[in-house]
């Protein structure tokens, strides 16, 4: 996609979600073979905002992040999101949001090696 980088954060995140969800979903079918519902109550466990939040911390705490990579999470935090949450406060949302954005715009960059390396951190974080 031409001038991906003029999309808004929230169009960024918009795409990360999906980009994210199919990732884990992925992941999760690696494993045994298992019914639809357990399939589905594994991959929401990485699926979910408290997730995302703690996914970006752990890249935040590490130094993994490049400057422009920081920049995206920087704009997505900042920006005003009219939608929130309904079952998360205002800091999980955002940081859960900055964290899609990340992946949107490393999807759009083409960049899949580095798109993979921050996926991978998303699946090595513990959940509930």
């Amino acid at each position: 996609m031409e001038n991906f980088e003029e999309l808004s954060p929230l169009a960024l995140a918009f795409l990360g979600d999906a980009i994210h969800t199919a990732f884990v979903r992925r992941e999760v079918l690696k494993g045994e073979k298992e019914k639809l519902n357990t399939y589905h109550t594994r991959a929401k466990n990485f699926c979910n905002a408290s997730a995302q939040a703690k996914a970006l911390e752990t890249l935040e705490n590490t130094n993994f992040l490049s400057d422009k990579e920081k920049e995206v999470i920087r704009k997505t935090r900042n920006t005003h999101n009219k939608h929130g949450a309904k079952n998360f406060d205002e800091e999980t949302y955002k940081k859960a949001t900055s964290f899609e954005a990340l992946v949107g715009f490393l999807y759009l960059s083409g960049n899949q090696k580095r798109l993979e390396e921050i996926l991978k951190v998303s699946m090595k974080i513990e959940t509930k």
